[in-house]
């Protein structure tokens, strides 16, 4: 189906040989104006990431006009320091508390969000074919409560998505985040844990969890590119309409990644951002958890 799919929006782009269907009425003008039609068909397929998108573009507009002004790593102190949401070593492959090092600056649920993965010396993320689920390193480990809190929302009705290569995301994805997570630790404090394996889920909404508590596994659900952990904490329930925390870290261990450059040759200037009070982490960092390797 993805393979379609695919075509789908290729074939499209056939439909500007059919332009000159506006100065002559040959045929084979209309003929070339009807694969316009595939576009409608790839659209169809796509509609409702499409959608989700369409509401991050609202919220682009909404959320600083609900929430002026928006937390930031000197303005926001949190009710609650987190444990990583796993065991051993993983390491950062996107996120930050700055713009530079940001997850994603302009969505501001996802600004202080991260994605984490597992990395060999040799920068790699999985063994042989990267095309197979099971390759990658993370992929099936168990996924941990990164405090205490109540289970608001869970979703577990999405396949794994195909692995297509080279960062691109499966076309038949329908939805952004996947199979997920969200728990309340705070009142304005809301863990959510995204991607998850297809039924490992193992935690329902109104159950109270613990810190280090097992609930799923890491997968490849939504929109994503290969097998991977996201994490945000947010001020509310929604996954659309929130706005993004900084993330303080409680007794956990940061080195720099051996070879990190081989995975993500993207440039970005690091910091010194920790205090005594605050622990945060960045993109490149290899992290684990102090108490709970």
């Amino acid at each position: 189906m993805k393979t379609m799919v695919k075509w789908f929006g290729i074939l499209k782009w056939v439909g500007l040989l059919g332009l000159p269907i506006y100065i002559s009425n040959h045929p084979i003008w209309k003929l070339f104006w009807y694969f316009w039609l595939f576009g409608a068909l790839e659209f169809l397929f796509k509609l409702p990431i499409m959608i989700q998108s369409l509401q991050q573009l609202w919220a682009v507009v909404f959320i600083p006009i609900r929430y002026h002004p928006i937390p930031d790593k000197d303005t926001f102190h949190p009710k609650v320091n987190y444990s990583l949401p796993f065991r051993g070593k993983w390491v950062v492959v996107n996120g930050g508390v700055t713009k530079e090092m940001s997850h994603s600056w302009g969505i501001h649920p996802q600004r202080y969000a991260y994605d984490f993965l597992k990395l060999d010396q040799e920068g790699k993320s999985h063994t042989g074919d990267e095309k197979t689920l099971e390759n990658y390193y993370c992929y099936g480990e168990e996924i941990l409560a990164p405090a205490e809190g109540k289970v608001i929302k869970v979703s577990d009705k999405y396949e794994d998505a195909h692995i297509i290569g080279k960062g691109k995301v499966d076309p038949l994805a329908k939805n952004l985040s996947g199979n997920y997570v969200i728990i309340q630790h705070e009142e304005e404090e809301f863990s959510l844990l995204a991607h998850l394996q297809s039924g490992s889920i193992l935690v329902q909404e109104g159950e109270w969890v613990d810190r280090f508590q097992v609930i799923g596994k890491c997968g490849n659900s939504g929109n994503t590119s290969e097998p991977h952990l996201h994490f945000q904490i947010q001020n509310t329930k929604s996954f659309i309409f929130s706005v993004g925390l900084p993330i303080s870290f409680q007794d956990i261990r940061i080195e720099k990644t051996i070879n990190y450059n081989l995975f993500d040759q993207r440039k970005g200037k690091a910091e010194v951002i920790n205090s005594k009070e605050y622990q945060y982490i960045q993109r490149g960092d290899t992290v684990w958890n102090e108490s709970y390797f």
